[in-house]
């Protein structure tokens, strides 16, 4: 489909056209009818290949802010009230600009809000941008939290973007985190909570298999790590270098990940030790198939486990790892940054939880069934800037 249609055009009034009637994370049809109804606006022309299965992909606007830290503007500020507080330096992103690692940004998105009360919205960073260490967050206006857009709201929302490992290469346009919306009934508060429960992933599970192999359920999925690689080179993962060039967040299979990355291997008795302050790519013993009408997100397994964080990009659409004809599934790829102190890691040891929400219905396209589906069937691998 053409990118730059108008959206009467692009996003046409019939039976899809309006929000439906279901509570849920909405699919990729109803995403349209916000664009349509402007509940999701722009002043550039919203293109469909942002629209995923159950998310939307978010623009940077012309301008970045540095920041001397991150922050929220609190109940009563809007975030241009904040920087215009804070000692920033304004930089132009029209035609492109390098964000150093460790520093702290913030960027005005091209898209904004105007949601109805039974609509609210919450972000993640990009599977791509999570893989390059990029930590990303979205700011609304009069917020306390981050990632998490109420019903009601209405306005601009921004981007936190602090590069850990890589310096980064942006530009106005390039997308590095998503939304998704998710309706609630009349019935339901703001707080309701949508996750599946593990006794309804059990039944999930009977009809439609979510993991290739046994069902380990602790509010949520259990995934463990693949610390015993079957291929030649031996790699179990891969550790980010402490000095390299730029890496352009809109260029695919660009470069060498030997610049990059050092690959990760182990001995026979299967053990990782996590260097402090490091970050590293693995990879789940598991293949997961996340059916077509569940979306599912990683969280922290437990906050008592606090040496390592592994869920940076941690939203899975509805149809990764899924055919109705047996796909063998994709593996959860594990963005892996340990703390303060050296932390062994065990092949098989838990590592990461997933949990489930439904869409209020089956999105007209599966992940896997678009352009953009970068990492269907995946094993362990790096983000698609590199050469593998």
């Amino acid at each position: 489909m053409p990118k730059n249609l108008p959206n009467e055009l692009l996003f046409p009034i019939g039976p899809m056209g309006d929000l439906g009637t279901k509570f849920g994370v909405l699919p990729r049809q109803r995403i349209k009818a916000l664009i349509r109804r402007k509940i999701v606006q722009s002043p550039v022309e919203i293109e469909d290949t942002q629209i995923q299965p159950a998310s939307l992909d978010l623009r940077l606007g012309a301008k970045a802010y540095r920041v001397p830290a991150s922050f929220l503007p609190g109940k009563t500020k809007t975030v241009a009230e904040q920087l215009s507080e804070l000692e920033s330096d304004e930089i132009n992103l029209e035609s492109g600009a390098v964000l150093e690692k460790g520093t702290v940004y913030v960027v005005e998105l091209q898209e904004c809000l105007d949601l109805p009360d039974s609509i609210s919205a919450l972000a993640n960073p990009k599977s791509s941008t999570g893989r390059l260490d990029v930590f990303t967050r979205l700011i609304a206006d009069n917020s306390e939290v981050f990632d998490n857009v109420p019903g009601g709201y209405e306005g601009k929302i921004y981007i936190e973007i602090s590069p850990c490992s890589f310096p980064i290469r942006v530009r106005r346009g390039s997308k590095l985190n998503q939304i998704r919306f998710r309706r609630r009934n009349s019935q339901q508060p703001e707080t309701w909570n949508f996750t599946l429960s593990d006794r309804e992933l059990s039944e999930v599970h009977k009809k439609s298999r979510l993991v290739d192999g046994p069902l380990q359920l602790r509010n949520g999925l259990i995934l463990s790590v693949d610390l015993n690689s079957q291929s030649a080179s031996n790699t179990v993962g891969y550790r980010a270098q402490k000095f390299t060039g730029v890496i352009d967040m809109d260029k695919a299979d660009e470069y060498d990940l030997r610049d990059f990355w050092e690959p990760v291997h182990v001995r026979d008795y299967k053990k990782l030790i996590l260097d402090p302050n490091q970050f590293y790519i693995l990879a789940s013993r598991e293949r997961i198939h996340i059916p077509p009408d569940l979306a599912a997100e990683m969280v922290p397994i437990d906050p008592a486990m606090g040496e390592f964080r592994v869920h940076y990009a941690g939203f899975f659409d509805p149809g990764f790892g899924f055919t109705e004809h047996g796909h063998s599934g994709s593996r959860a790829v594990l963005e892996v940054r340990s703390h303060e102190v050296p932390f062994v890691l065990e092949d098989g040891q838990a590592i990461g939880r997933l949990i489930y929400e439904p869409l209020s219905e089956t999105p007209e396209i599966l992940y896997g069934q678009i352009d953009t589906s970068n990492y269907q069937g995946q094993g362990l691998k790096l983000s698609k800037h590199f050469r593998m």
